[in-house]
């Protein structure tokens, strides 16, 4: 009897901690969402007001009329999507190459590799800058999608996966006469589905938020991400909060839409990647 007042007293303790963390983590949403609902001066308010008392969807419009959030979520749009692609398509050639492949110096060119991820990306920007000026490609959209098509983290993502992949399987493809470029794309890639949908999330996000890159890149606001023109919501001297909580709260919805569509294979994904070979 002890046992099971213990056993069921562990298990409310565990709901009561997950739950706490779920409302820890949905606060701050919430929060921003009440924020962009509210009318002028009711988000000074003492005592806070977490429901408003008069509901307005003023601040949508404002941010929508005076602000091109449009063009930005345009142009957000067309980096992220075609940035992911690349991160996609590169870091899964990569990943058959370290992970299928044989060749002299595989094992240590990887981890050589891999311990790039330790540079801190500030570092790289300085030359990756000089490039892009020398190539002619500041203020466009070249020099904000080319350079972070590439990524360690996404080779590594995806070579834990093809390690994961039966060696029989690419076996039977050479014997049919298969290719190397036939084996990774009519074998290796439609089992990774979940690991490519994970991988295309964490690109897609990495992109959507990125504001230091597009800072140092574009200088006119045509071509100018999201995070761009969120910051020409802040005011120097005093910010709306109402309206800069409406502007976040539309860059928000496309991250969850992505999320909720491949939250699936985003789980399978995570799995996949701790498997060895």
């Amino acid at each position: 009897m002890k046992s099971k007042k213990k056993g069921l007293f562990k298990k409310l303790l565990f709901y009561f901690l997950l739950v706490t963390g779920a409302l820890i983590m949905l606060g701050p949403f919430l929060w921003m969402i009440s924020t962009s609902l509210k009318g002028d001066g009711a988000v000074m308010v003492f005592p806070p007001e977490f429901i408003p008392k008069n509901v307005t969807l003023s601040n949508y419009q404002e941010v929508i009329e005076k602000f091109p959030m449009m063009k930005f979520l345009w142009n957000s749009l067309v980096v992220a999507f075609l940035t992911t692609i690349g991160q996609i398509i590169f870091s899964s050639m990569a990943g058959y190459a370290f992970g299928r492949m044989h060749f002299k110096g595989r094992d240590k060119l990887f981890l050589l590799y891999l311990a790039t991820m330790m540079v801190p990306t500030q570092v790289t920007m300085i030359p990756q800058f000089i490039l892009i000026r020398e190539l002619g490609w500041l203020d466009s959209y070249q020099g904000l999608i080319i350079p972070t098509m590439f990524g360690v983290f996404g080779t590594f993502l995806m070579r834990q996966a093809m390690l994961s992949i039966p060696r029989e399987l690419e076996e039977a493809a050479f014997m049919d006469g298969a290719n190397h470029l036939r084996v990774f794309w009519h074998v290796c890639m439609p089992l990774l589905k979940p690991m490519i949908a994970t991988l295309g999330i964490f690109s897609f996000m990495q992109s959507w938020n990125n504001f230091l890159w597009p800072l140092i890149v574009i200088s006119s606001n045509e071509l100018a991400t999201l995070p761009l023109g969120l910051s020409l919501l802040q005011g120097r001297w005093s910010t709306d909060w109402g309206l800069m909580m409406s502007g976040v709260v539309i860059s928000v919805v496309p991250i969850l839409i992505v999320y909720l569509f491949a939250q699936k294979y985003f789980i399978q994904g995570m799995t996949m990647s701790g498997m060895k070979e």
